[in-house]
């Protein structure tokens, strides 16, 4: 079982109406089938709402905040902040997966951590939040939890090639990623990678996968080297 919800609501600052909302969003398939609940009581519906409702107000923010881009790059700025891997990461700002209902199964194979399940319980929440306080309260939640930091997101999404970019720019050697370590089972390992200028070792990270594990050793690498003045 995931953590009391009513500590979700204080954590992203909404209080539901009809709470039952809530926690159909936090509700994944495993945990319906396990408890022989009807199909409807998973988040997948609330989450096809979600979607939707994510897509337009991102969309609104992005025909606003870029006044001066055509069609086919606000259309890639808009797929990038809502793909897979950065709903994931918005997921775990708020520690959603904390909070989600899982079968044993899902939950003894590391599904609170995984991004495909952590990203649409986010959206689920979003469209729970649509339906029990309307627009305006989903756009508020997407605002602050979703279309905020632009900069430190694109920094975090785009790490590996704004690196390679400033290596380029102020380094002779080349940038190079090792994994150091796999850490846990098969079926829940963590990986942990670090970045080499030369010979030279940088920022490590730490992830599910090698990629994330690689991607979060380039956004601390860029994060030190900015704090040299490296820019």
């Amino acid at each position: 079982m995931g953590r009391d919800l009513k500590l979700l609501e204080k954590q992203i600052g909404y209080q539901f109406s009809d709470f039952n909302l809530l926690r159909r969003a936090m509700a994944h398939s495993s945990y319906v089938n396990e408890k022989h609940l009807p199909k409807y009581e998973c988040n997948e519906r609330l989450e096809f709402l979600g979607d939707a409702v994510l897509e337009i107000i991102s969309s609104e923010f992005l025909f606003y905040e870029h006044e001066d881009l055509p069609e086919g790059d606000l259309t890639k700025i808009r797929a990038s902040l809502v793909c897979e891997p950065s709903l994931a990461y918005c997921a775990r700002q708020i520690e959603l997966g904390d909070y989600l209902l899982l079968g044993r199964g899902e939950e003894g194979t590391g599904g609170r951590k995984r991004d495909s399940i952590t990203s649409d319980a986010l959206e689920a929440l979003i469209g729970a939040i649509y339906i029990d306080g309307g627009f305006a309260s989903a756009k508020e939640f997407i605002h602050k939890f979703v279309l905020s930091d632009m900069e430190n997101k694109k920094l975090f999404f785009d790490s590996k090639t704004i690196l390679q970019e400033l290596v380029q720019a102020n380094f002779t050697e080349a940038v190079s990623y090792r994994l150091l370590t796999e850490e846990g089972p098969d079926h829940d390992k963590t990986f942990v990678s670090a970045v080499y200028i030369g010979k030279k070792e940088y920022g490590q990270g730490r992830g599910r996968t090698k990629k994330s594990a690689e991607q979060e050793a380039a956004y601390q690498t860029i994060l030190l080297l900015h704090k040299n003045n490296v820019k």
